[in-house]
């Protein structure tokens, strides 16, 4: 047994222990919030790298880019560029998406040797900060479509004097908005202009040149930027970088998204389906097929086109491999390929892009081509003689069983035994045509060949 040789010893109270409790607890908060209010004051600048043509999907990557920016409370996105152009409406969206963005954007054509072309210029021109590395050019913004008809008749030139006319207003008004060259915009659009990089900063179409990121970061700080809800000064000075490089669901997409690959998907979908209905069991076309057919509808999903081209293009598929099942003399088949290359004309014109022109030429004539081939065959069947049925009888050959007594016999037909009538005299062993058929009994006529005789 243990006993006590001092005094007697007292322990916490419960109030004193929760008061104890209580005072870590706003201890811990306030170092916890003193943590967050410090990195929240850390300025942070998301850099983002467009090097790809302006399409759906690239638009996607920086949209979600501008975001993000807004979310962490970056002081400003950069975005890397170097692009040969892309899409209108694409293009359109991005820039509106510029505008009203709450996050100064920085569009930043790096490295030397890179090019913000067509959509390129329209973006640069829209972004509240545009900056070039040495080395670098814009311009060449007039816009263009597949099947452009400009001077071929009048109604081609008043479309293209409409594109370039919203063009010239929509690059114009970018620049007014932030106090840029609105003229050389105007001309880029109408003559294709061209600009390097230190040319377009003493023509004030863009702010500043930069050689790098950081002599970029460091030229901003203290500049004054004006954004949709007001003017703000820019602090850059030790500001963290953040890059956000495009991720896997970006490069699938804008592979995709690209219009020669979509169409060549859509070609490989509907001629597997096709295929795998034709040889039930293959398996493999058919799972191909489905793929390729989904995929190549989803990226014209988000293609800006007409959906009467698309329809036409179907509709010309069909019909080329119904010529195959159903057929018509080439009917089917030319208008099948006649509605074909009207709709792919049709679906490019719309989707705004550079569709390589051989492509469409090249299916066309692979597909006139099985036409030919299907109308040949065609026509070589119904050539020849049948060979079975009534009319299958008519010219074969018979040899006479004995001699013909009275115009009257028996012959030898494949393998069987007929009746027969003929007006020549006719021994045993006679080859015979048969030009007749009348009932169960045959008429024939010498072939002028006899077999030799046999013994009995």
């Amino acid at each position: 047994m243990f006993h006590s040789t001092g005094g007697t010893r007292r322990f916490p109270t419960r109030r004193q222990r929760r008061a104890g409790w209580l005072a870590c607890l706003v201890v811990g908060g306030l170092l916890a919030l003193a943590a967050l209010v410090q990195a929240s004051s850390a300025s942070r600048a998301l850099v983002l790298t467009l090097d790809d043509s302006i399409n759906p999907a690239t638009r996607d990557y920086v949209e979600r880019g501008i975001r993000q920016a807004e979310s962490m409370g970056a002081s400003l996105l950069v975005v890397e560029l170097d692009t040969p152009g892309g899409q209108v409406e694409s293009m359109r969206r991005l820039a509106q998406s510029i505008l009203v963005s709450e996050v100064p954007v920085a569009i930043y054509v790096t490295p030397s040797g890179a090019r913000a072309a067509s959509a390129g210029t329209y973006l640069l021109y829209a972004s509240p900060i545009a900056a070039m590395a040495p080395g670098t050019h814009l311009g060449s913004a007039t816009p263009v479509t597949l099947g452009d008809t400009t001077g071929e008749n009048a109604n081609g030139e008043a479309m293209h004097r409409k594109m370039v006319e919203d063009a010239v207003a929509t690059i114009r008004g970018y620049a007014q908005r932030h106090g840029r060259n609105a003229d050389w915009a105007e001309q880029a659009v109408r003559e294709a202009a061209n600009l390097g990089a230190r040319e377009a900063l003493d023509r004030n179409v863009i702010d500043l040149v930069a050689t790098d990121l950081d002599d970029l970061l460091a030229q901003l700080d203290g500049r004054r930027v004006t954004l949709e809800d007001g003017t703000r000064t820019l602090s850059t000075e030790g500001i963290e970088v953040v890059r956000e490089l495009p991720d896997w669901r970006t490069s699938l997409l804008s592979f995709i998204a690209n219009p020669t690959i979509a169409y060549g998907l859509l070609l490989i979908g509907f001629y597997g389906l096709v295929f795998e209905l034709a040889s039930p069991g293959t398996i493999v076309p058919g799972v191909v097929g489905a793929i390729s057919l989904l995929l190549g509808l989803f990226a014209f999903q988000v293609l800006s086109i007409d959906l009467a081209g698309l329809g036409l293009v179907l509709l010309g598929l069909v019909m080329i491999v119904g010529e195959a099942f159903l057929p018509s003399f080439g009917a089917l088949g030319v208008g099948g390929i006649a509605a074909f290359v009207i709709g792919s004309i049709l679906l490019m014109e719309e989707a705004n892009s550079a569709v390589a022109w051989p492509l469409i030429g090249g299916t066309a004539l692979v597909a006139a081509g099985f036409l030919l081939w299907g109308v040949i065959r065609l026509m070589g069947v119904r050539r020849r003689l049948p060979l079975t049925g009534r009319e299958e009888l008519i010219g074969a050959e018979a040899v006479a069983l004995g001699d013909f007594a009275a115009g009257r016999g028996k012959v030898l037909l494949h393998g069987e035994r007929w009746r027969a009538r003929g007006e020549a005299r006719i021994h045993k062993g006679d080859k015979l045509r048969v030009t007749a058929l009348d009932g169960l009994t045959v008429s024939v006529e010498p072939t002028g060949v006899a077999r030799p005789p046999t013994s009995n």
